[in-house]
Parts: structure tokens; sequence; C-alpha cells
């Protein structure tokens, strides 16, 4: 059997901001190729998604109707699912692309811990690969990398994550990965130095198992910042990454759409794939 000449791709969630950048990254690729965009709103039913997201016509029309997408790729070769949706949707979205034979590409934060193990089990039985990505920036990655060697010297740390108020989810997935990364075996950080008291409820953040504060801030104006700030005696040293345009994500998601079809399991985080 000859090999397929490019990848069938369907974006659910397809006239979100994040979706529209990924249809003008497909529509500019040679690989790659949309076949279904998908969104719940009504007001855009049947519109060319090309024409929506401002790379001209495409010829796909967006459906709120999932399943016949997943079907519909799947017909067309070994395929992609590409999901930025809601973090309400996200697991039966997945679920579903997985239950279909569709490799799932997530950009959607805030999948509980036991959702992502019964989606890892689930793709583990198919032989199916999906990536769980929390972040696309490559420059998230070396930040978090360069943090996990802060970590190995630094007993404080914090983390403030900021993003438009439109987002769902707090702390954002990118946070609670970049905690996840700092954590060594027998390790807690932020010794208490004093009894701390709360006068107003949350005004220290949520607290990891460890001990890592994470702060999260939501303001219009904002896209996606993250800052990860270690102290110790006499010293501050702060790691900061910054998202002017959501164009910065593209690199990673065509990235991820080509790693994630020879995938026989599901895999977390973008420095997997590198």
């Amino acid at each position: 059997m000859a090999a397929q000449s490019t990848i069938p791709v369907v974006v659910n969630g397809a006239c979100g901001k994040m979706g529209r950048e990924v249809i003008k990254a497909i529509a500019a690729t040679e690989d790659i190729t949309l076949v279904g965009a998908i969104d719940k709103n009504p007001a855009v039913q049947g519109q060319d998604i090309g024409e929506l997201a401002g790379c001209g016509p495409v010829e796909i029309p967006i459906t709120s109707d999932l399943e016949a997408a997943l079907v519909m790729a799947q017909s067309e070769g070994t395929a992609v699912m590409v999901d930025f949706t809601h973090p309400d949707t996200v697991y039966n979205s997945v679920r579903a692309a997985i239950a279909y034979g569709v490799r799932p590409v997530v950009g959607t934060t805030g999948l509980s811990p036991e959702q992502i193990k019964d989606l890892a089990e689930f793709a583990d039985k198919a032989s199916i690969g999906c990536l769980i990505i929390p972040n696309f920036s490559i420059g998230i990655v070396l930040m978090q990398q360069a943090a996990q060697q802060a970590a190995q010297y630094f007993e404080h740390v914090e983390i403030i994550e900021l993003h438009h108020n439109q987002k769902a989810d707090a702390p954002s997935g990118t946070a609670i990965q970049t905690a996840q990364m700092l954590s060594e075996p027998n390790k807690s950080f932020n010794p208490a130095q004093v009894e701390e008291t709360e006068k107003m409820a949350g005004a220290r953040g949520t607290t990891t198992a460890d001990g890592i504060h994470i702060h999260s801030v939501r303001l219009p104006g904002l896209i996606a910042h993250q800052e990860v700030i270690f102290g110790a005696s006499g010293q501050i040293y702060t790691l900061r990454h910054d998202t002017s345009d959501r164009a910065c994500y593209m690199p990673g998601v065509l990235l991820a759409i080509r790693r994630v079809m020879p995938l026989k399991s599901l895999i977390y985080g973008l420095d997997k794939i590198l």
C-alpha cells in the first residue's frame, strides 16, 4: 500500500482564537490537509472556515457534528484531530477521536489527572497515538528546562501565570506542568519561616503537595505569560515567558500533528517530542 501523501486533520474548536490560527497554519502547509472544522456556535454553521479564519476559502464548511467529521477523516487515511475547545468537553472529544481511530493532538487544558490516566489507558488499548500539550511554545519548553535546573539549587519558588480573562481554567495547564517538572523525590519547597495567616482566602494562591505556590491572573489585554521566581538569601532568579501573538504556537502544533502519526500511546508535554 502506498503511503498517504498528506495528513488529514480535523480541527475541533475551529472558530476560537487558537482554532483559527491552526486553520491558517494548516492552509500554509503542503503535507497537512484540513478535512473538517468543528465548532458549536450556531451562528457560524455552514460557513467556509478559511474565510472566517482570514486565509481565504478552503471549501471546508463549519459543522457541529464531531463524530461525522471523525468518520470522514478516518476514511481519508491515518488522521489527526487538533482540539482547542473547553475543559468541559475535551475529555469526551478525545475519547471519541480515539474510538474512531483518529489521533488527538490536544491543546485544551483543564483535564484532571484521572481523566488523563483514563485517556492514556484507552489510547494504549487502541494502539492510537495521542499528544496532550499544555503549551505549544518552544520558549516555554526552554523556560521549564531552565527552571528544572534551578530547582536543584533553590528551596524557595513560586509560579505566576497570567492569561486573558476568557480562559476557563486556573491554574493554567502550563503552570501545573511546570510545578510537576520541578518536583523531586523527597524534596519540598518553601519551608515555612513564620506561621502564615491568609486574611483573605487564596491570597497566597494554590499550593502543590510539595509546597510550590501557584498564582493565577486573568485580565483583558493579556494572552499567555508565566513567571517562575526562585528566591534565596541575597538573590532572586526570575524566568519569564511572554506571548505577544498566538502564531508562536503554530510551529509546535504542526510538529505535534506530524509526530503523533507513528505513536501508539499517549504522551504528555511538547518536550517529549522535540
